[in-house]
């Protein structure tokens, strides 16, 4: 029995409720179905981004109104400690798990997917997420910070791997005919997962809050039942194409006569070279830049710009009440979406302008950009002017974005495209390493300054803005030395084109749409869309709030 045959008749007997062979579409499916499923996890996994609102209400989670410190507590024993707040860089590690793990589990797992289907990665996915979330609500109950690593952090980490390229090739595979336009959309949800977890975590918490409550294990179990619900649902809307699908009247692009002599490098050569560690380092160094002050991005307004959010420029943080602190955590969590909003926008238009300037000369912007905005930061933090601030931070978001849509292009430039999915997975491990570079900078520096007798004030971020334009600096430097390939590295003609014989002989067979994949925005594809385009369209309203009280 032939895949189309078992899209058409349905499911193989035999085969399980979450095996690849039982999602193959059947007549009438309609493709813009999937589209919605894959934003209802993304969506979910991409409150990760959103993860900083958390971090001051938790270094108070026992003292409620203050922190109850204690100046000689190390990392190890912050771990273990029941009689001690937790202090902000030691809770910015579960951030820097959160990219650590996402970036190993799908180097790992992506084999795996791609044999178990995108439906079982979805609901393993869902479980690692919101069970990890589960846990860390467990770690703060109990005070346990080992705990609340171990859940979000690891656990989660994975359920972020897996839900992160779950939909990715599924998508291409539905999309033949609007490939980039698939994988933005899918793209996009992630950035734009703190938009709304941020605000709603924000709500939840002052709800919850009480004399003797920060309001923080009660949110996680609240956001995981939420996420759980939508992330099931999404894993259970995918469905794959049967073997020789195509869309309607859809036919592949004219093979160019070049074609199979066009240049490929093979996996197993790619990472020998200068050029994969080069970009690997272009990536590495962008992305550390741009976590680092996703991960920080709710204290780092609130400690700068205090009172000023509310209309109290002359009262500095430490002067604030706690209903003050907590109008302006609000305002804080709004300008997290913010950054959401520039991540998911910069994702478009970076990419697209890419295709018309180049792939390294969009990096050379990234950089060059980045290096005068992280300059410049701490001038516009002390002339107060939040607008230059927020805009010069929504900027660097817009280019952190692009990096992730433009790196797979430059990898396609330099290596071909033969391999560049492979070899993408492989740079992802760039991700994971920024994971740990870009908080640690961050959290460790401004610990370091708070030591040092700085108080929370724009002065206190200064060193950190510095440095993070020194990396970008040493990016700059690296995508000046991408060159292309010698041509010991590409593969020959005869290699080219028995591979390509060996995946045209895995596609031969019957093609067509075979009544799969048409229907367009019908009613039920609008219905799928407003559940996720509803909750998005409502972190963007919020957004939009916070931003005009932020400048008001």
């Amino acid at each position: 029995m032939t895949a189309a045959e078992r899209g058409i008749d349905g499911a193989v007997a035999g085969s399980g409720l979450l095996d690849r062979e039982r999602i193959i579409a059947r007549p009438g499916f309609n493709r813009w179905l999937v589209p919605p499923a894959a934003l209802a996890i993304h969506l979910c996994i991409g409150m990760a981004y959103g993860f900083s609102v958390f971090w001051l209400p938790l270094s108070k989670s026992l003292g409620i109104t203050a922190s109850t410190a204690c100046p000689d507590m190390t990392l190890a024993s912050a771990l273990f400690t029941t009689t001690c707040d937790w202090r902000v860089a030691d809770l910015g590690w579960i951030y820097t798990l959160f990219f650590v793990l996402l970036g190993s589990s799908a180097a790992i797992w992506g084999g795996w997917l791609e044999r178990a289907g995108p439906r079982k990665a979805g609901v393993v996915s869902a479980c690692c997420w919101c069970g990890g979330i589960v846990l860390a609500a467990i770690g703060v109950i109990t005070h346990q910070l080992w705990m609340m690593w171990l859940g979000a952090g690891v656990i989660g980490g994975i359920g972020l791997g897996l839900g992160y390229i779950s939909p990715v090739s599924t998508l291409i595979k539905w999309f033949p005919d609007r490939r980039g336009m698939a994988t933005g959309m899918a793209i996009m949800g992630f950035g734009g997962g703190a938009m709304i977890g941020a605000p709603l975590a924000n709500l939840l918490m002052n709800a919850f809050k009480t004399d003797k409550s920060v309001g923080v294990w009660q949110t996680f179990i609240v956001l995981a039942a939420i996420y759980f619900v939508f992330m099931m649902g999404g894993a259970f809307g995918y469905r794959i194409p049967p073997a020789g699908w195509r869309p309607e009247g859809w036919m592949p692009p004219a093979a160019k006569s070049t074609m199979i002599t066009t240049r490929h490098v093979h996996l197993r050569d790619a990472h020998k070279t200068s050029q994969f560690w080069l970009i690997w380092a272009v990536l590495c160094l962008n992305v550390s830049a741009g976590i680092g002050v996703i991960g920080m991005a709710s204290p780092m307004l609130q400690e700068i710009f205090a009172g000023s959010l509310i209309g109290l420029p002359d009262v500095a943080f430490a002067q604030l009440d706690a209903g003050q602190k907590a109008a302006i955590a609000t305002i804080a969590a709004g300008f997290a979406g913010l950054l959401s909003l520039f991540n998911i926008g910069g994702r478009f238009f970076w990419a697209s302008l890419s295709d018309k300037i180049g792939r390294k000369n969009t990096y050379y912007c990234f950089f060059v950009i980045g290096i005068a905005l992280y300059a410049l930061a701490p001038t516009f933090a002390g002339m107060g002017n939040k607008a230059l601030f927020v805009l010069s931070f929504g900027i660097i978001l817009s280019m952190y974005g692009g990096g992730f849509a433009t790196i797979p292009a430059y990898l396609a430039d330099i290596f071909g495209t033969q391999f560049v999915g492979a070899i993408h997975g492989r740079l992802l491990t760039a991700w994971a390493t920024a994971g740990i570079v870009g908080p640690v900078v961050v959290n460790y520096i401004r610990e370091a300054q708070i030591a040092a007798g700085v108080a929370p004030g724009p002065t206190l971020y200064t060193g950190t803005m510095y440095i993070l334009a020194g990396m970008l600096a040493f990016g700059l430097i690296a995508n000046a030395l991408v060159k292309p390939l010698g041509n010991k590295w590409f593969m020959s003609d005869d290699e080219v084109a028995a591979l390509q014989a060996k995946s045209a002989a895995v596609k031969a067979g019957p093609t067509g749409s075979f009544g799969i994949g048409t229907g367009g925005l019908d009613a039920k594809a609008m219905l799928a869309w407003a559940v996720v385009g509803i909750p998005l369209l409502w972190g963007v309203w919020v957004t939009l709030r916070a931003t005009f009280a932020l400048f008001g």
